[in-house]
């Protein structure tokens, strides 16, 4: 059996995540729609998630300061 460890924690936060997914997409120039994205290659799709992670962090080291 498959562990689905892409799977949303907080249901109620779902909205948000693909407002985020969405925007990063826009920030590095990639054409995500909502719905299926299988035509996209690995860079673009990891460009995306990479640009998620990065600004996570940032947000996550501005709240230790």
């Amino acid at each position: 059996m498959a562990n689905r460890s892409n799977r949303v924690l907080v249901p109620q936060a779902k909205a948000g995540l693909n407002q985020f997914k969405m925007e990063s997409a826009r920030e590095v120039g990639v054409n995500l729609k909502e719905g299926y994205n299988g035509d996209l290659t690995a860079r673009e799709a990891g460009s995306v998630g990479g640009n998620m992670v990065k600004k996570m962090v940032e947000a996550y080291e501005q709240g230790l300061k």
